[in-house]
């Protein structure tokens, strides 16, 4: 297929609340060096698409300043000095640094990976950020192990509810908390043994009570918290000795007091990362190893993309109206005409 010149894509008028979002025409990018353009058949919804809505999250320096972190669709060109693994056609999911909300995207050839077999194309578009986020920060390098009780925060969240099925698939035992009694009973039904609705008691604080329970005496070994805030010395409490606390986003604040003493008792591991702003090399290293260790959970059911809901590239507004509300349970995306 020849590939046209223009293409419709998702642009920002101005800093500000969904409305800014509109529908316009622009230059099909051109893989540079090392890089693929891919036709783009659906791409994932994240929290930082609308930070960077907002004017809060730029880009980084080169790259796209369209909104949108990964992508799925069929490889359209190829870009010098590219390796012989991807050929024209190929279908496959991508990570990005930005551009995602357009009918073409152009990215590194390294953070593209096959679609796992028995997963459709378009909802191959939730994996890449969702499955990276994850391996980056659980396994790899390795902090979660078979047989240790795992808290996820956020359990019916894009991010939530992989880390379930991937931490359930590899053999840990897995609690998680939800806004809803509904979102809980879905985390159940991805594989979590406990979940805990942090909005029903009168007591915020009541939830970190009922996972010391699950926990026992033993204390919870791992976090995966994507809340910071006031939630911070509540893990830290919660966590057992030798306990890992891992951050990958601060919804309740970025700014938390810390007693030392406690992590020297505990001799506890406190840490957290972004993978937006990671070099080329680490990204294409990380997709090199989920296609090796997570695909086959994919190809098992052991592991699926959660679809909450679809939109089409021009109702972009309204897909993320549905993530700012809170109700989704999985990953929103768009598809592409």
């Amino acid at each position: 297929m020849a590939i046209p010149e223009t293409m419709r894509f998702i642009e920002v008028a101005t800093p500000g609340g969904p409305e800014v979002l509109r529908l316009t025409t622009g230059s099909v990018p051109r893989p540079g060096m090392g890089e693929v353009l891919i036709r783009n058949t659906a791409a994932g919804l994240n929290r930082a698409d609308l930070m960077q809505r907002r004017g809060q999250y730029p880009p980084p320096a080169g790259a796209s300043t369209i909104l949108g972190m990964e992508v799925s669709g069929h490889i359209a060109a190829i870009g010098p000095e590219t390796s012989s693994r991807w050929q024209v056609g190929d279908a496959v999911c991508a990570l990005l640094a930005g551009g995602g909300y357009a009918e073409y995207s152009a990215a590194p050839e390294g953070q593209c990976m096959a679609v796992p077999a028995g997963v459709a194309i378009r909802d191959a578009a939730a994996i890449p950020e969702a499955v990276l986020t994850v391996w980056a920060n659980l396994f790899e390098p390795r902090r979660l192990f078979s047989g240790e009780r795992f808290l996820v925060q956020g359990g019916a969240s894009g991010i939530g509810s992989m880390a379930i099925q991937m931490a359930r698939a590899f053999g840990a035992r897995v609690a998680t908390t939800a806004g809803s009694d509904e979102k809980c009973a879905f985390c159940l039904s991805l594989g979590a043994e406990a979940a805990f609705n942090y909005r029903t008691s009168s007591d915020p604080g009541d939830w970190s009570t009922e996972v010391a329970r699950w926990a026992q005496q033993h204390g919870v070994d791992v976090i995966l918290d994507m809340v910071g805030g006031d939630y911070f010395s509540k893990h830290i409490e919660l966590l057992a000795s030798r306990g890992r606390l891992v951050h990958i986003a601060t919804s309740h604040g970025s700014q938390v007091t810390l007693d030392l003493r406690a992590v020297m008792q505990k001799r506890l591991l406190v840490t957290g990362s972004t993978l937006r702003f990671r070099a080329v090399e680490e990204k294409s290293a990380l997709a090199r190893s989920v296609e090796t260790e997570v695909w086959p959970l994919f190809t098992s059911g052991q592991v699926r993309p959660i679809i909450d809901r679809v939109f089409q590239l021009d109702q972009a507004a309204d897909a993320q109206r549905w993530m700012e509300s809170g109700q989704h349970r999985g990953k929103i995306l768009l598809s592409m005409p």
